[in-house]
């Protein structure tokens, strides 16, 4: 019963690691994507003999990279979305629509003379 508490108590600190994880899984899938599409190029250009079937491959790596950043992009998106609709942000937004509207009526639209 004891090692349930400590569980608890190891949750949070496990959850920056996993996250930390999940964006430099980003780069190493980046990477990954690309050797795989140099790989298929490789190979289409082995089975074919035509040297143009090589960028064939390498153009499909780098559209994975590209989807995979893109597939990051939203889910990092959402996250924020999520964050924003809290209320303990939506006093800060509020905050701020006010001290701006306080600034823009101390501005002075008339004509200036120097």
């Amino acid at each position: 019963m004891d090692n349930q508490p400590q569980d608890e108590e190891r949750k949070p600190r496990v959850k920056p690691i996993i996250e930390a994880a999940d964006s430099l899984s980003l780069g190493i899938s980046m990477v990954v994507a690309v050797i795989m599409g140099v790989g298929i190029g490789y190979l289409l250009r082995s089975m074919t003999g035509l040297e143009w079937t090589f960028f064939i491959g390498v153009a499909i790596g780098i559209a994975a990279a590209v989807l995979n950043v893109f597939k990051a992009y939203t889910k990092q998106k959402e996250s924020y979305e999520e964050l924003a609709k809290e209320p303990r942000y939506a006093i800060k937004k509020e905050l701020d629509e006010k001290k701006n509207k306080d600034e823009d009526d101390d501005l002075d639209y008339g004509e200036k003379s120097y």
